[in-house]
């Protein structure tokens, strides 16, 4: 039996859209003398949908849509996930489910077993669970027809499970000759190599191959790096999609040989994959085609501006300098320098003019107070209006520049450097900014020497430097990814790391402080494990007694 993997992009709510590659898909597949065609979960939909499943008419349109793609599908069996109803009694109005279509109608139906509600899932709020499954009888086999979560709680491979159960042991134990996984398996750096681990534990402890099709893009915040796989018994990869990018591949269960594409050899350079599609699918799925960001001369805002180039191209990348009083020729001339590089449109608004009115406007309030961070948020917020009234005019969404490490500590100014539709690098700490800065310039330089080379600055004031007031970014980092990824306390990072524990203190009251922050920030894109956004949720008004 051959069967394709079908690595598809699906944007959330375009049913239209979403069953046209899936038809296109099979009908490729077909011609390629594929038996089976295989989409991932909810690829009728996209993924997440979140709140939109609890539409009538959003069920309705899936339920018409499937069948409307067995329809057009005949001569070829297509597995693809969309949403249908839950049974009353259940409290919720939808499942998460699997159909199987064959000669133009849906023969069979998997709803998913295990739902997360961990970091950025909360599957428990929309849809009810499955209350038992059946394998699935293909050209003489037994397939075990599971979707995402259901293959992740294998007991000999997790050393904490998160549920009593394993849909994927239970359909071995009845049977099954393959294991077949339609998943929306979100990317973060370790995730690949996790995903792959685990799968190949599957195989070869149940004897059998795993197949597994993952979506690919970006949707909202969460990024989707596609990379389907299917493992031999053995446990050695014999078919592999490409990452980031919408892939067609095969698989022969006679001989167990597949299309295997080779992944991607740095964590950079999954890294900047990620934020690129991200991007592009972030300002193409919103409805737009053009992006504006403003240019400072710093590495964090040249970043975003490569990777801009690189998701929607030069064409469609505005960069705007805006020189303070206190800008240095040295970061005007690495902005324009930068523009350049990258073949973009570049513009210089100053905002001097309007920095010395806003103070002459204030001079009455503020009398008996001296100049100290008002002043300097009244810049960064001044660049906020220029950069959305230019949003408006030409129909560009902003990208904002803050990374992981400012955005942790609140080195950011509301309706200021925080202002515009996406965040890019919110997730990037500062430490990966230069990996990714350096990863950008691997075969020419883009990004200028000066820019990566200068101590950071804000520019706000005559002087400043980010060592002013934050420790080393290498220190900052390490204590971020202790207290917001591993959920340490001060006193572990503090024995730890051999750090301080007046300093590390001094961080997270910092991290905590800017909670309000970030609740007001733009989306960001998550490529960490624990991302400041929907799979981090704290209140804003508390105390923390660290």
């Amino acid at each position: 039996m051959k069967i394709a993997l079908g690595q598809i992009n699906p944007t959330v709510g375009d049913f239209s859209g979403n069953s046209a590659k899936i038809i296109d898909f099979a009908h490729r597949a077909k011609t390629a003398g594929a038996d089976l065609i295989i989409f991932p979960e909810m690829s009728v939909c996209g993924y997440p949908a979140r709140d939109m499943v609890e539409r009538p008419a959003f069920v309705a349109r899936s339920q018409k849509t499937i069948e409307k793609i067995a329809a057009e599908t005949v001569g070829i069996a297509v597995i693809c996930g969309f949403v249908t109803p839950a049974p009353k009694g259940t409290g919720k109005s939808v499942m998460n489910s699997a159909g199987f279509l064959k000669d133009g109608k849906v023969q069979f139906v998997q709803s998913k077993m295990l739902l997360p509600t961990y970091d950025v899932f909360d599957e428990q709020r929309n849809f009810a669970p499955a209350s038992k499954q059946e394998l699935l009888a293909f050209r003489s086999r037994k397939l075990a027809l599971t979707i995402c979560e259901d293959a992740w709680n294998d007991k000999d491979f997790w050393e904490h499970r998160l549920y009593s159960m394993d849909p994927v042991d239970e359909l071995v134990r009845a049977g099954a000759d393959f294991i077949l996984n339609i998943s929306a398996s979100p990317f973060h750096l370790e995730k690949l190599q996790v995903r792959e681990k685990m799968l190949s534990a599957i195989a070869v402890d149940n004897k059998m191959p795993v197949l597994m099709v993952n979506q690919v893009g970006g949707n909202d915040s969460v990024i989707f790096d596609g990379t389907s796989l299917v493992i031999a018994p053995d446990g050695r990869v014999v078919a592999r999609a490409k990452s980031f990018e919408e892939d067609l591949i095969y698989f022969d269960t006679e001989t167990l040989k597949g299309d295997v594409r080779e992944p991607m050899n740095s964590r950079e350079a999954n890294a900047y994959a990620a934020l690129v599609l991200g991007t592009r699918d972030y300002v193409c799925k919103c409805g737009f085609s053009r992006a504006l960001i403003g240019l400072s001369g710093g590495i964090d805002s040249a970043l975003v501006a490569a990777i801009a180039v690189d998701a929607l191209g030069k064409d469609n990348v505005i960069g705007v300098g805006m020189p303070s009083p206190f800008s240095s020729k040295g970061s005007i001339d690495d902005a324009r320098e930068l523009a350049k590089n990258l073949a973009i449109r570049f513009e210089v608004v100053p905002i001097s003019p309007m920095f010395d009115e806003f103070r002459k406007t204030m001079t009455e309030v503020f009398n008996g107070h001296l100049e100290d961070v008002t002043e300097e948020n009244m810049q960064s917020r001044i660049r906020g209006n220029i950069l959305m009234a230019l949003s408006n005019k030409f129909k560009a969404l902003v990208l904002a520049t803050g990374n992981k490490s400012e955005i942790g500590v609140g080195y950011c100014t509301l309706y200021g450097d925080l202002a515009g539709a996406l965040c890019v690098i919110s997730d990037v700490p500062k430490t990966v900014v230069y990996k990714l800065s350096k990863y950008v310039n691997r075969d020419k330089t883009i990004i200028p020497i000066s820019t990566i080379e200068k101590p950071p600055s804000a520019e706000l004031r005559p002087g400043q430097k980010d060592i002013d007031t934050l420790p080393p970014y290498e220190v900052l980092d390490a204590i971020l990814e202790d207290y917001v990824e591993d959920m340490k306390t001060v006193k572990q990072i503090s024995t730890e790391r051999n750090l301080d524990k007046e300093l590390v203190l001094k961080i997270v009251r910092m991290i905590e402080r800017s909670e309000y922050k970030r609740q007001q920030a733009p989306p960001g894109l998550k490529i960490t494990e624990k991302a400041f956004g929907v799979g981090r949720r704290f209140p804003v008004a508390a105390r923390y007694e660290v």
